[in-house]
């Protein structure tokens, strides 16, 4: 009966495992915790691990990043495993990482202003296509060695991630490609700084 009830409420369940974990707001809740202030009143005030490294604390970045990842991993694994014991579609685990990445764009507890999704992103594609996130690393540093730039390094890293994912599994990389999409979209001002050679770099405080 279980077995049946996943199976045909695949869209409520995706969006329900995907949403609440994507929408913990990791950032926040770590640097209030550690007695660092409200994140949102530093640097670009994203709650991500970026801006919480400008709190001056390489831990709490860390600990924001591997949060993250975590939130974009683990709602994956759980619809995986429905996938591999139940009738549960594929299409509704690829739908799952969509919505834990739309979870921590805009997460309802922030009144739906998140972060930019690059660490979720790499939870996602961790948990499903493991090579993809090994490509993504490597991408990232690589790119952040030569420039510096954070959100730079993120862009190339995503790119490159979907482009190798076309010759590994079709319908990651096509996952891939519209997460990709979305995160370039709320790039956006971050390009414009980029192209006006005004985008802060790793370790900036401003």
């Amino acid at each position: 009966m279980l077995e049946l009830w996943i199976a045909y409420h695949g869209y409520l369940l995706s969006f329900f495992i995907g949403y609440s974990f994507g929408s913990i707001p990791f950032g926040l809740i770590i640097t209030k915790l550690a007695g660092a202030g409200d994140v949102r009143n530093i640097g670009s005030g994203n709650i991500g691990a970026t801006n919480v490294l400008r709190t001056g604390s390489k831990k709490l970045a860390a600990a924001t990043l591997l949060a993250d990842i975590a939130k974009g991993a683990i709602p994956v694994l759980i619809t995986l495993y429905f996938a591999k014991t139940t009738n549960f579609d594929m299409f509704f685990v690829y739908l799952t990482g969509f919505f834990a990445l739309i979870g921590h764009l805009y997460p309802v507890w922030l009144k739906f202003k998140g972060g930019k999704g690059v660490a979720t992103y790499i939870g996602i594609i961790l948990a499903g296509a493991p090579w993809g996130a090994l490509v993504f690393v490597i991408a990232w540093l690589a790119t952040a060695y030569a420039s510096r730039f954070s959100s730079l390094s993120a862009l190339v890293a995503c790119l490159a991630t979907t482009i190798v994912l076309n010759f590994i599994s079709f319908e990651w990389s096509i996952l891939s490609c519209i997460l990709t999409v979305i995160i370039f979209a709320k790039h956006h001002e971050n390009i414009k700084r980029l192209l006006k050679g005004e985008e802060s770099k790793i370790g900036d405080k401003g």
